[in-house]
Protein backbone atom coordinates (compact mmCIF):
# COMPACT_ATOMS: atom_id res chain seq x y z
CA UNK A 1 0.00 0.00 0.00
CA UNK A 2 1.39 3.55 -0.98
CA UNK A 3 2.09 5.88 1.91
CA UNK A 4 3.76 9.25 2.06
CA UNK A 5 5.49 10.27 5.32
CA UNK A 6 7.16 13.85 6.09
CA UNK A 7 9.83 14.94 8.16
CA UNK A 8 12.25 17.85 7.65
CA UNK A 9 14.03 18.75 4.10
CA UNK A 10 17.58 18.82 4.70
CA UNK A 11 19.28 18.40 1.08
CA UNK A 12 17.27 19.43 -1.56
CA UNK A 13 16.51 17.25 -4.57
CA UNK A 14 14.36 13.88 -5.71
CA UNK A 15 15.42 10.95 -5.59
CA UNK A 16 13.89 7.32 -6.35
CA UNK A 17 14.97 3.46 -5.46
CA UNK A 18 14.93 0.89 -3.09
CA UNK A 19 14.98 0.58 0.58
CA UNK A 20 18.20 -0.42 1.82
CA UNK A 21 18.11 -0.82 6.05
CA UNK A 22 20.91 -0.01 7.72
CA UNK A 23 21.06 -1.47 11.68
CA UNK A 24 21.13 0.30 14.53
CA UNK A 25 23.09 -1.77 16.92
CA UNK A 26 22.53 -0.05 20.03
CA UNK A 27 19.24 -1.54 19.90
CA UNK A 28 21.08 -5.32 20.07
CA UNK A 29 23.06 -4.27 23.32
CA UNK A 30 22.67 -6.57 26.18
CA UNK A 31 23.83 -6.66 29.47
CA UNK A 32 25.17 -9.56 31.27
CA UNK A 33 28.17 -10.00 34.09
CA UNK A 34 31.54 -11.42 33.31
CA UNK A 35 33.65 -13.91 35.70
CA UNK A 36 36.18 -12.49 37.22
CA UNK A 37 38.73 -14.20 35.19
CA UNK A 38 37.46 -12.61 32.06
CA UNK A 39 37.79 -8.63 32.99
CA UNK A 40 41.31 -8.16 31.29
CA UNK A 41 40.28 -9.96 28.09
CA UNK A 42 37.29 -7.81 27.69
CA UNK A 43 39.24 -4.78 28.85
CA UNK A 44 41.52 -5.93 25.76
CA UNK A 45 38.28 -6.79 23.34
CA UNK A 46 36.91 -3.06 24.20
CA UNK A 47 40.51 -1.47 23.36
CA UNK A 48 40.53 -3.44 20.02
CA UNK A 49 37.72 -2.36 18.87
CA UNK A 50 38.53 0.71 19.14
CA UNK A 51 41.66 0.96 18.00
CA UNK A 52 39.51 -0.90 14.70
CA UNK A 53 37.58 2.07 14.42
CA UNK A 54 40.18 4.49 14.73
CA UNK A 55 42.45 3.02 11.66
CA UNK A 56 38.94 2.69 9.84
CA UNK A 57 38.74 6.44 10.58
CA UNK A 58 42.05 7.02 9.67
CA UNK A 59 41.41 5.82 6.23
CA UNK A 60 38.67 7.88 6.00
CA UNK A 61 40.21 11.09 7.23
CA UNK A 62 43.40 10.50 4.36
CA UNK A 63 41.21 10.07 2.11
CA UNK A 64 39.54 13.67 2.49
CA UNK A 65 43.16 15.09 1.84
CA UNK A 66 43.21 13.26 -1.58
CA UNK A 67 39.94 14.63 -2.63
CA UNK A 68 38.19 11.05 -2.68
CA UNK A 69 35.83 12.47 -0.06
CA UNK A 70 33.80 15.72 0.86
CA UNK A 71 35.88 18.38 3.05
CA UNK A 72 32.96 18.03 5.42
CA UNK A 73 33.67 14.96 5.89
CA UNK A 74 37.70 15.83 7.23
CA UNK A 75 36.24 17.64 10.57
CA UNK A 76 33.73 15.16 11.42
CA UNK A 77 35.83 12.25 11.23
CA UNK A 78 38.27 14.34 13.17
CA UNK A 79 35.82 14.69 16.24
CA UNK A 80 34.84 11.11 16.02
CA UNK A 81 38.63 10.35 16.42
CA UNK A 82 38.40 13.21 19.45
CA UNK A 83 35.52 11.69 21.21
CA UNK A 84 37.20 8.07 20.93
CA UNK A 85 40.43 9.87 22.72
CA UNK A 86 38.39 11.12 25.48
CA UNK A 87 38.53 9.56 28.65
CA UNK A 88 34.88 10.35 29.87
CA UNK A 89 33.97 7.47 26.87
CA UNK A 90 36.72 4.72 26.66
CA UNK A 91 38.93 4.95 29.79
CA UNK A 92 35.19 5.58 32.35
CA UNK A 93 33.86 2.28 30.04
CA UNK A 94 36.68 0.16 30.84
CA UNK A 95 36.17 1.03 34.47
CA UNK A 96 32.91 -0.06 34.68
CA UNK A 97 34.03 -3.16 32.77
CA UNK A 98 36.46 -3.33 35.85
CA UNK A 99 34.13 -2.51 38.49
CA UNK A 100 30.58 -3.84 37.25
CA UNK A 101 32.34 -7.01 35.34
CA UNK A 102 29.98 -5.67 32.71
CA UNK A 103 30.65 -6.67 29.04
CA UNK A 104 32.16 -4.18 27.31
CA UNK A 105 29.37 -3.43 24.85
CA UNK A 106 27.22 -2.28 28.13
CA UNK A 107 29.95 -0.14 29.53
CA UNK A 108 30.47 1.62 26.42
CA UNK A 109 26.60 2.75 25.63
CA UNK A 110 26.33 3.69 29.84
CA UNK A 111 29.58 6.17 29.52
CA UNK A 112 27.19 7.29 25.80
CA UNK A 113 24.39 8.06 27.80
CA UNK A 114 25.75 10.20 30.46
CA UNK A 115 27.78 12.48 27.41
CA UNK A 116 24.83 12.45 25.45
CA UNK A 117 22.66 14.18 28.70
CA UNK A 118 25.22 16.77 28.98
CA UNK A 119 24.90 17.74 25.09
CA UNK A 120 21.17 17.40 25.36
CA UNK A 121 21.42 20.72 27.93
CA UNK A 122 23.40 22.79 24.96
CA UNK A 123 21.11 25.64 24.13
CA UNK A 124 22.66 26.07 20.98
CA UNK A 125 21.43 23.92 18.21
CA UNK A 126 24.58 23.34 15.81
CA UNK A 127 26.79 22.03 19.10
CA UNK A 128 23.30 20.18 20.62
CA UNK A 129 23.41 18.21 17.65
CA UNK A 130 27.16 17.22 17.83
CA UNK A 131 25.45 14.09 20.71
CA UNK A 132 24.42 12.62 17.63
CA UNK A 133 28.32 12.32 17.03
CA UNK A 134 28.64 10.76 20.48
CA UNK A 135 26.38 8.00 19.47
CA UNK A 136 27.45 7.08 16.04
CA UNK A 137 30.85 6.63 16.89
CA UNK A 138 29.32 4.55 19.94
CA UNK A 139 27.65 2.06 17.34
CA UNK A 140 30.41 1.90 15.31
CA UNK A 141 32.58 0.32 17.96
CA UNK A 142 29.47 -1.71 19.07
CA UNK A 143 29.02 -3.34 15.75
CA UNK A 144 32.89 -4.21 15.63
CA UNK A 145 32.25 -5.16 19.38
CA UNK A 146 28.75 -7.43 18.22
CA UNK A 147 30.62 -8.88 14.91
CA UNK A 148 28.79 -7.32 12.12
CA UNK A 149 30.27 -3.98 11.44
CA UNK A 150 27.91 -3.84 8.80
CA UNK A 151 27.64 -4.15 4.35
CA UNK A 152 27.04 -1.62 1.83
CA UNK A 153 24.22 -2.31 -0.22
CA UNK A 154 24.56 -3.80 -3.41
CA UNK A 155 24.25 -2.60 -7.07
CA UNK A 156 20.54 -2.62 -8.39
CA UNK A 157 20.39 -4.13 -11.55
CA UNK A 158 17.47 -2.36 -12.78
CA UNK A 159 19.75 0.92 -12.73
CA UNK A 160 17.84 2.49 -9.65
CA UNK A 161 19.89 3.97 -6.85
CA UNK A 162 19.69 2.61 -3.22
CA UNK A 163 18.02 5.11 -0.67
CA UNK A 164 19.65 4.51 2.69
CA UNK A 165 17.07 3.78 5.34
CA UNK A 166 18.61 4.37 8.91
CA UNK A 167 18.03 5.36 12.50
CA UNK A 168 21.04 7.76 12.31
CA UNK A 169 23.95 8.19 9.51
CA UNK A 170 27.51 9.03 10.27
CA UNK A 171 29.57 11.06 8.04
CA UNK A 172 31.71 7.93 7.80
CA UNK A 173 28.76 5.70 6.76
CA UNK A 174 27.74 8.30 4.25
CA UNK A 175 30.98 8.38 2.32
CA UNK A 176 31.09 4.54 2.67
CA UNK A 177 28.04 4.35 0.41
CA UNK A 178 29.73 7.06 -2.05
CA UNK A 179 30.64 4.78 -4.52
CA UNK A 180 27.80 2.34 -4.53
CA UNK A 181 24.94 4.32 -6.37
CA UNK A 182 22.82 5.49 -3.40
CA UNK A 183 20.61 7.89 -4.06
CA UNK A 184 19.25 9.37 -1.18
CA UNK A 185 19.36 9.54 2.98
CA UNK A 186 16.59 9.04 5.35
CA UNK A 187 16.73 8.97 9.31
CA UNK A 188 14.47 8.61 12.11
CA UNK A 189 16.60 11.65 13.88
CA UNK A 190 18.40 14.69 12.90
CA UNK A 191 18.10 18.78 11.95
CA UNK A 192 19.25 20.75 9.08
CA UNK A 193 22.92 21.57 11.26
CA UNK A 194 23.45 17.76 11.69
CA UNK A 195 26.35 15.72 10.13
CA UNK A 196 23.74 13.85 7.43
CA UNK A 197 22.43 17.32 6.68
CA UNK A 198 25.77 18.48 6.10
CA UNK A 199 27.29 15.89 4.39
CA UNK A 200 24.63 15.04 2.04
CA UNK A 201 24.24 18.67 0.78
CA UNK A 202 28.08 18.77 0.18
CA UNK A 203 27.68 15.36 -1.80
CA UNK A 204 23.85 16.34 -3.83
CA UNK A 205 22.48 13.62 -2.31
CA UNK A 206 18.65 14.15 -1.72
CA UNK A 207 18.37 13.52 2.24
CA UNK A 208 15.28 13.60 4.93
CA UNK A 209 15.47 13.43 8.60
CA UNK A 210 13.56 13.66 11.44
CA UNK A 211 11.18 11.05 10.13
CA UNK A 212 10.47 9.44 13.70
CA UNK A 213 10.16 5.66 13.36
CA UNK A 214 10.76 5.09 9.32
CA UNK A 215 12.91 2.04 9.78
CA UNK A 216 9.92 0.24 11.52
CA UNK A 217 7.28 1.34 8.47
CA UNK A 218 9.94 0.41 5.72
CA UNK A 219 10.53 -2.80 3.76
CA UNK A 220 14.09 -3.90 2.97
CA UNK A 221 14.48 -3.40 -1.06
CA UNK A 222 10.75 -1.48 -1.07
CA UNK A 223 10.12 1.17 -3.76
CA UNK A 224 10.63 4.96 -2.35
CA UNK A 225 10.43 8.10 -3.85
CA UNK A 226 12.64 11.02 -1.20
CA UNK A 227 11.51 14.35 -2.17
CA UNK A 228 14.48 16.14 -0.36
CA UNK A 229 13.14 19.87 -1.63
CA UNK A 230 9.48 19.29 0.22
CA UNK A 231 10.81 16.95 2.92
CA UNK A 232 8.31 13.63 2.01
CA UNK A 233 9.40 10.15 1.48
CA UNK A 234 6.76 8.06 -0.48
CA UNK A 235 6.64 4.43 -0.25
CA UNK A 236 5.84 2.01 -2.36
CA UNK A 237 4.20 4.90 -5.17
CA UNK A 238 2.29 3.59 -8.00
CA UNK A 239 3.05 4.47 -11.87
CA UNK A 240 1.62 7.31 -12.23
CA UNK A 241 3.26 9.42 -9.11
CA UNK A 242 6.46 7.61 -10.23
CA UNK A 243 5.85 9.24 -13.39
CA UNK A 244 4.94 12.68 -11.83
CA UNK A 245 8.60 12.45 -9.95
CA UNK A 246 10.38 11.41 -12.38
CA UNK A 247 9.82 14.30 -15.00
CA UNK A 248 10.24 16.56 -11.48
CA UNK A 249 13.65 14.73 -10.71
CA UNK A 250 14.74 15.07 -14.76
CA UNK A 251 13.56 18.99 -14.40
CA UNK A 252 15.29 19.60 -11.36
CA UNK A 253 18.42 17.85 -12.67
CA UNK A 254 18.40 20.27 -15.68
CA UNK A 255 17.96 23.11 -13.19
CA UNK A 256 21.01 22.54 -11.31
CA UNK A 257 23.18 22.10 -14.23
CA UNK A 258 22.24 25.91 -15.45
CA UNK A 259 23.37 27.00 -11.80
CA UNK A 260 26.95 26.18 -12.18
CA UNK A 261 27.26 28.31 -15.05
CA UNK A 262 26.01 31.32 -12.67
CA UNK A 263 29.55 30.29 -10.20
CA UNK A 264 31.59 32.45 -12.19
CA UNK A 265 29.38 35.37 -12.56
CA UNK A 266 29.59 38.46 -10.31
CA UNK A 267 26.07 38.83 -8.47
CA UNK A 268 24.06 41.85 -9.50
CA UNK A 269 20.30 43.09 -9.81
CA UNK A 270 19.31 43.78 -13.44
CA UNK A 271 19.25 47.49 -12.58
CA UNK A 272 22.98 47.64 -11.43
CA UNK A 273 22.97 46.86 -8.26
CA UNK A 274 26.06 44.87 -6.88
CA UNK A 275 25.76 42.46 -4.29
CA UNK A 276 27.91 40.47 -1.91
CA UNK A 277 27.35 36.50 -1.26
CA UNK A 278 29.30 35.60 1.59
CA UNK A 279 29.44 31.70 3.05
CA UNK A 280 28.48 30.34 6.53
CA UNK A 281 30.82 27.99 7.81
CA UNK A 282 31.29 25.50 11.27
CA UNK A 283 34.77 24.41 10.81
CA UNK A 284 37.94 25.62 8.95
CA UNK A 285 37.26 22.85 6.24
CA UNK A 286 34.45 24.37 4.99
CA UNK A 287 36.03 27.45 3.92
CA UNK A 288 37.15 25.56 0.83
CA UNK A 289 33.60 24.66 -0.01
CA UNK A 290 33.01 28.76 0.08
CA UNK A 291 35.66 29.23 -2.08
CA UNK A 292 34.72 26.55 -4.72
CA UNK A 293 31.51 28.73 -5.42
CA UNK A 294 33.36 31.43 -5.64
CA UNK A 295 31.80 32.83 -2.45
CA UNK A 296 32.59 36.65 -2.05
CA UNK A 297 34.12 36.02 1.37
CA UNK A 298 32.83 34.28 5.13
CA UNK A 299 30.01 36.41 6.43
CA UNK A 300 29.70 33.83 9.68
CA UNK A 301 32.12 31.88 10.81
CA UNK A 302 30.80 30.09 14.23
CA UNK A 303 33.70 29.51 16.60
CA UNK A 304 31.98 27.28 18.99
CA UNK A 305 32.53 23.96 17.52
CA UNK A 306 36.41 24.41 18.87
CA UNK A 307 35.40 24.77 22.40
CA UNK A 308 32.61 21.34 22.80
CA UNK A 309 33.49 18.37 24.22
CA UNK A 310 36.01 18.80 25.92
CA UNK A 311 36.83 19.87 30.04
CA UNK A 312 39.72 22.82 29.18
CA UNK A 313 39.42 25.92 26.82
CA UNK A 314 41.64 25.39 23.29
CA UNK A 315 44.36 27.65 23.80
CA UNK A 316 46.13 30.60 21.85
CA UNK A 317 47.73 28.54 19.46
CA UNK A 318 45.32 26.30 18.40
CA UNK A 319 42.96 29.06 17.97
CA UNK A 320 45.07 30.96 15.94
CA UNK A 321 46.25 27.83 13.82
CA UNK A 322 42.16 27.89 12.72
CA UNK A 323 41.37 30.96 12.25
CA UNK A 324 44.68 31.56 10.28
CA UNK A 325 43.73 28.42 7.89
CA UNK A 326 40.33 30.03 7.08
CA UNK A 327 42.27 33.45 6.54
CA UNK A 328 44.83 31.91 4.28
CA UNK A 329 42.10 29.86 2.55
CA UNK A 330 40.21 32.69 1.30
CA UNK A 331 43.14 34.50 0.10
CA UNK A 332 42.18 38.05 0.41
CA UNK A 333 38.79 37.76 0.33
CA UNK A 334 36.93 38.86 4.01
CA UNK A 335 36.48 36.24 6.97
CA UNK A 336 34.07 37.56 9.68
CA UNK A 337 34.91 35.25 12.50
CA UNK A 338 31.92 34.97 15.48
CA UNK A 339 33.67 34.68 19.15
CA UNK A 340 32.55 32.23 21.20
CA UNK A 341 28.55 31.54 21.35
CA UNK A 342 27.69 29.18 23.80
CA UNK A 343 26.08 29.64 27.25
CA UNK A 344 26.64 28.59 31.02
CA UNK A 345 25.11 24.80 30.19
CA UNK A 346 27.97 24.41 28.09
CA UNK A 347 30.36 21.94 30.35
CA UNK A 348 33.59 23.82 30.08
CA UNK A 349 36.11 23.62 32.87
CA UNK A 350 35.38 26.87 34.62
CA UNK A 351 31.91 27.14 33.30
CA UNK A 352 29.31 28.30 35.97
CA UNK A 353 26.31 26.02 36.78
CA UNK A 354 23.57 25.06 34.26
CA UNK A 355 20.42 27.51 34.26
CA UNK A 356 17.02 26.84 34.23
CA UNK A 357 16.56 28.99 31.09
CA UNK A 358 19.87 29.16 28.91
CA UNK A 359 18.09 31.31 26.08
CA UNK A 360 17.68 33.97 28.29
CA UNK A 361 20.61 33.48 30.52
CA UNK A 362 24.70 34.04 30.49
CA UNK A 363 25.01 33.03 26.45
CA UNK A 364 27.02 34.19 23.89
CA UNK A 365 28.79 37.90 25.01
CA UNK A 366 27.71 37.77 28.18
CA UNK A 367 28.90 34.64 28.64
CA UNK A 368 32.19 35.90 27.33
CA UNK A 369 32.14 38.96 29.33
CA UNK A 370 31.77 36.76 32.57
CA UNK A 371 34.96 34.88 31.45
CA UNK A 372 37.59 37.52 30.63
CA UNK A 373 40.47 35.41 30.66
CA UNK A 374 38.52 32.58 28.17
CA UNK A 375 37.75 35.68 25.98
CA UNK A 376 41.00 37.59 25.87
CA UNK A 377 42.78 34.44 24.67
CA UNK A 378 40.45 33.85 21.91
CA UNK A 379 40.65 37.83 20.57
CA UNK A 380 44.61 37.54 20.98
CA UNK A 381 44.21 34.40 18.60
CA UNK A 382 41.82 36.45 16.65
CA UNK A 383 44.35 39.86 16.01
CA UNK A 384 47.08 37.17 14.94
CA UNK A 385 45.09 35.83 12.51
CA UNK A 386 44.47 39.00 11.03
CA UNK A 387 47.69 39.71 9.70
CA UNK A 388 47.25 37.03 7.19
CA UNK A 389 44.28 38.51 5.47
CA UNK A 390 41.32 40.48 5.77
CA UNK A 391 39.16 39.38 9.21
CA UNK A 392 36.77 41.19 10.80
CA UNK A 393 35.35 40.17 14.71
CA UNK A 394 31.85 39.67 15.21
CA UNK A 395 30.33 40.03 18.90
CA UNK A 396 27.17 37.30 19.39
CA UNK A 397 23.37 38.44 20.75
CA UNK A 398 24.07 42.09 22.20
CA UNK A 399 21.50 43.79 23.63
CA UNK A 400 23.20 47.09 24.84
CA UNK A 401 26.19 49.50 24.55
CA UNK A 402 28.00 48.74 27.49
CA UNK A 403 28.54 45.08 25.83
CA UNK A 404 30.30 46.95 23.06
CA UNK A 405 32.35 49.19 25.31
CA UNK A 406 33.38 46.28 27.55
CA UNK A 407 34.03 43.95 24.36
CA UNK A 408 36.14 46.56 22.90
CA UNK A 409 38.13 47.75 26.20
CA UNK A 410 39.11 43.56 26.33
CA UNK A 411 40.38 43.84 22.83
CA UNK A 412 42.53 46.84 23.39
CA UNK A 413 43.75 44.89 25.92
CA UNK A 414 44.49 42.02 23.75
CA UNK A 415 45.79 44.54 21.39
CA UNK A 416 48.63 45.70 24.29
CA UNK A 417 49.23 42.14 25.27
CA UNK A 418 50.12 41.50 21.66
CA UNK A 419 52.33 43.94 21.36
CA UNK A 420 54.28 43.32 24.39
CA UNK A 421 54.91 39.88 22.65
CA UNK A 422 56.03 41.81 19.67
CA UNK A 423 53.48 40.12 17.53
CA UNK A 424 52.08 41.33 14.50
CA UNK A 425 48.37 42.18 13.73
CA UNK A 426 45.98 44.42 11.70
CA UNK A 427 45.91 47.42 14.34
CA UNK A 428 42.30 48.52 12.64
CA UNK A 429 40.36 45.02 12.86
CA UNK A 430 36.60 45.93 11.68
CA UNK A 431 34.55 44.96 14.75
CA UNK A 432 30.63 44.47 14.14
CA UNK A 433 27.80 43.27 16.36
CA UNK A 434 25.23 40.41 15.89
CA UNK A 435 21.71 41.86 15.54
CA UNK A 436 19.57 38.96 17.63
CA UNK A 437 17.66 40.83 19.85
CA UNK A 438 14.61 43.17 19.49
CA UNK A 439 16.44 44.94 22.05
CA UNK A 440 19.61 45.90 19.71
CA UNK A 441 17.22 46.01 16.46
CA UNK A 442 15.70 48.95 18.31
CA UNK A 443 18.28 51.00 19.72
CA UNK A 444 20.42 50.88 16.61
CA UNK A 445 22.11 54.53 16.88
CA UNK A 446 24.11 53.05 20.21
CA UNK A 447 25.33 50.32 17.63
CA UNK A 448 26.08 52.05 14.67
CA UNK A 449 28.29 54.60 16.70
CA UNK A 450 30.73 52.45 18.02
CA UNK A 451 31.01 49.13 15.60
CA UNK A 452 31.99 49.36 11.34
CA UNK A 453 29.56 46.60 10.16
CA UNK A 454 26.21 45.01 11.78
CA UNK A 455 24.80 41.25 10.86
CA UNK A 456 21.25 39.80 11.40
CA UNK A 457 21.00 36.58 12.20
CA UNK A 458 17.45 36.05 11.94
CA UNK A 459 17.06 32.27 13.35
CA UNK A 460 17.58 33.82 16.95
CA UNK A 461 15.65 37.12 16.32
CA UNK A 462 12.50 35.64 14.83
CA UNK A 463 12.56 32.97 18.29
CA UNK A 464 12.98 36.35 20.49
CA UNK A 465 10.60 38.70 18.70
CA UNK A 466 7.66 35.80 18.59
CA UNK A 467 8.67 34.27 21.98
CA UNK A 468 9.00 30.79 20.06
CA UNK A 469 11.37 28.22 20.94
CA UNK A 470 11.91 26.49 17.29
CA UNK A 471 13.11 23.51 19.04
CA UNK A 472 10.09 23.36 20.61
CA UNK A 473 7.71 20.60 18.04
CA UNK A 474 4.83 21.72 20.11
CA UNK A 475 5.17 25.44 18.71
CA UNK A 476 7.85 24.95 16.05
CA UNK A 477 4.84 26.04 13.37
CA UNK A 478 4.48 29.42 15.02
CA UNK A 479 7.89 30.23 13.94
CA UNK A 480 7.12 32.35 10.88
CA UNK A 481 9.90 34.78 9.33
CA UNK A 482 7.55 36.70 7.53
CA UNK A 483 5.78 37.66 10.26
CA UNK A 484 5.25 41.44 10.02
CA UNK A 485 7.10 42.47 13.56
CA UNK A 486 9.95 39.94 12.14
CA UNK A 487 10.38 41.95 9.07
CA UNK A 488 9.80 45.59 10.18
CA UNK A 489 12.82 44.79 12.91
CA UNK A 490 14.93 43.61 9.85
CA UNK A 491 13.86 46.27 7.69
CA UNK A 492 14.90 49.27 10.18
CA UNK A 493 18.45 47.79 11.17
CA UNK A 494 19.10 47.51 6.91
CA UNK A 495 18.37 51.10 7.11
CA UNK A 496 19.80 52.25 10.07
CA UNK A 497 22.95 50.75 8.58
CA UNK A 498 23.03 52.83 5.17
CA UNK A 499 22.11 55.86 7.17
CA UNK A 500 25.33 55.40 9.53
CA UNK A 501 27.38 54.08 6.43
CA UNK A 502 28.31 50.64 7.45
CA UNK A 503 27.18 47.70 5.70
CA UNK A 504 24.00 45.02 7.31
CA UNK A 505 24.12 41.48 6.38
CA UNK A 506 21.70 39.05 7.20
CA UNK A 507 23.61 35.65 8.20
CA UNK A 508 20.33 33.26 9.38
CA UNK A 509 18.37 31.01 7.01
CA UNK A 510 16.25 33.96 5.67
CA UNK A 511 19.41 34.85 3.57
CA UNK A 512 19.93 31.42 1.97
CA UNK A 513 16.11 30.99 1.04
CA UNK A 514 15.69 31.59 -2.47
CA UNK A 515 12.28 32.87 -1.74
CA UNK A 516 13.43 35.96 0.60
CA UNK A 517 15.72 37.13 -1.69
CA UNK A 518 13.96 39.57 -3.55
CA UNK A 519 12.15 40.44 -0.34
CA UNK A 520 15.35 41.43 1.90
CA UNK A 521 16.55 42.82 -1.86
CA UNK A 522 13.47 44.97 -1.54
CA UNK A 523 14.40 46.18 1.81
CA UNK A 524 17.78 47.26 0.68
CA UNK A 525 20.06 44.39 1.87
CA UNK A 526 23.54 44.23 -0.34
CA UNK A 527 24.89 41.53 1.86
CA UNK A 528 23.88 38.03 2.35
CA UNK A 529 25.62 35.17 3.99
CA UNK A 530 24.20 31.42 4.13
CA UNK A 531 25.60 27.64 3.48
CA UNK A 532 27.24 27.61 0.32
CA UNK A 533 25.67 25.19 -1.19
CA UNK A 534 22.69 27.60 -1.12
CA UNK A 535 25.07 30.53 -2.69
CA UNK A 536 24.06 29.90 -6.54
CA UNK A 537 20.42 29.42 -6.23
CA UNK A 538 20.39 33.13 -4.09
CA UNK A 539 22.58 33.94 -7.00
CA UNK A 540 20.08 33.29 -9.68
CA UNK A 541 17.09 35.14 -7.81
CA UNK A 542 19.64 38.36 -7.80
CA UNK A 543 20.06 38.10 -11.32
CA UNK A 544 16.67 38.22 -12.24
CA UNK A 545 16.02 41.01 -9.57
CA UNK A 546 15.30 44.98 -10.42
CA UNK A 547 15.67 46.62 -7.21
CA UNK A 548 14.33 49.80 -8.14
CA UNK A 549 10.96 48.04 -8.66
CA UNK A 550 10.82 45.54 -5.27
CA UNK A 551 11.66 48.81 -3.22
CA UNK A 552 8.31 50.12 -3.77
CA UNK A 553 6.41 46.84 -3.64
CA UNK A 554 8.53 46.10 -0.70
CA UNK A 555 7.72 49.31 1.14
CA UNK A 556 3.76 48.32 0.60
CA UNK A 557 4.45 45.09 2.06
CA UNK A 558 5.75 46.18 4.97
CA UNK A 559 2.92 48.27 5.83
CA UNK A 560 0.83 45.10 6.12
CA UNK A 561 0.08 43.31 9.70
CA UNK A 562 -1.23 40.12 9.03
CA UNK A 563 1.35 37.17 8.53
CA UNK A 564 -0.73 35.04 5.61
CA UNK A 565 -1.37 38.66 3.75
CA UNK A 566 2.51 39.23 3.67
CA UNK A 567 3.37 35.70 2.80
CA UNK A 568 1.17 36.17 -0.26
CA UNK A 569 2.42 39.63 -0.89
CA UNK A 570 5.97 37.81 -1.09
CA UNK A 571 4.79 34.84 -3.38
CA UNK A 572 3.86 37.44 -5.56
CA UNK A 573 7.29 39.46 -5.76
Amino acid sequence: MSFAVHGLAVSQGIAIGHAHLVSHALLEVAHFTIAPRHVESEVTRLHSAVAAVKAELTGLKNATLTGAAPSEVDAFVGLHLMFLEDPMLVEAAEQLIRTRRANAEWALVQQMEQLVDQFEAIEDPYLRERKADVVQIVERVVKVLLGHPGHLPPKRKDGLGTIIVAHDLSPTDTIGFKDHAVAGFITDVGGPTGHTAIVARSMSIPAVVALRHIRHVIKDDEMLIVDGTRGVVIVDPDERVLEEYRLRKAELELERSKLKRLKSMRPATLDGEEVQLLANIELPPDAVQAKGVEADGIGLFRTEFLFMSRDTWPDEDEQFEAYRTVVKTMAGRPVTVRTLDVGADKELEGATQREDNPALGLRAIRYCLAEPKMYLTQLRALLRASHYGKLKILIPMLASSTEIDQTLVLLEKAKAQLRERKIKFDEHVPVGGMIEVPAAALCLGAFTKRLQFLSIGTNDLIQYTLAIDRGNEAVAHLYNPLHPAVLRLIHQTIQAGAKAGIPVSVCGEMAGDPDCARLLIGMGLRHFSMHPAQILEVKQEILRADSLDLTAKVQRLLKLEEPDKVREAVEKL
